[in-house]
């Protein structure tokens, strides 16, 4: 539930951002606000280690970041996903597949645990590349019961073709990296998306709570 409210929530962002601001709300702004007259933007955290001097200024910069990485790292799926006629979204998928492949058995309910993402959309997103004949559904032949999934030959292909233009890019974005900042950020990500799927959880209860 959290996972698909994750979902909405982005894509209620990306909706709400395409759209004009409305003009009585701004008729209301007093001349002094527009001025921008004594005015102080409210704290939008109030933990005192996230706090520099009072101040939520490096907060602010840290989530913007976020915002622009991820702009940029889309932009770059985008790209290896294009090269070989995906999505990206598809692309990403494709190589979750063949890396947990690697690992082990991969189920939907695995591979929609491993992106973070909830198992119907998983299944959609599986049933695509099923489709493009990229992954094939296989009995697994210890429990007969469940099924695994697998790439194809051509899914295999695709891959190939793409991993040296892959390697390239990856090793200029992630460039400023030691080995202990990448283990480091693997750790705070981690704690990142759980603490983020509780606070969905919260603004999700709030919104529901009398003003």
């Amino acid at each position: 539930m959290i996972k698909q409210k994750k979902e909405k929530a982005v894509e209620g962002a990306a909706k709400a951002a395409s759209k004009p601001a409305r003009a009585n709300v701004a008729s209301k702004v007093s001349p002094d606000a527009k001025k921008g007259k004594g005015q102080q933007a409210p704290l939008t955290i109030s933990r005192p280690e996230l706090l520099i001097r009072n101040s939520d200024r490096e907060f602010r910069r840290l989530v913007h970041n976020f915002f622009a990485f991820a702009a940029r790292h889309e932009a770059v799926r985008a790209g290896h996903a294009a090269s070989i006629g995906l999505t990206g979204i598809e692309y990403t998928f494709l190589i979750a597949i063949s890396h947990l492949g690697d690992e082990g058995n991969v189920s939907v309910r695995s591979l929609a645990d491993h992106l973070h993402l909830s198992s119907p959309f998983a299944t959609t997103m599986v049933g695509k590349l099923i489709k493009r004949k990229l992954v094939v559904k296989e009995s697994d032949p210890e429990d007969k019961r469940r099924v695994r999934l697998q790439l194809t030959s051509l899914g295999h292909e695709l891959l190939a073709k793409l991993a040296a233009t892959q390697r390239r890019v990856n090793d200029v974005q992630f460039a400023p990296l030691s080995k202990a900042d990448f283990e480091f950020l693997l750790d705070i990500l981690d704690r990142l998306i759980a603490s983020g799927d509780q606070a969905l959880a919260l603004q999700s209860y709030l919104a529901t709570q009398p003003e």
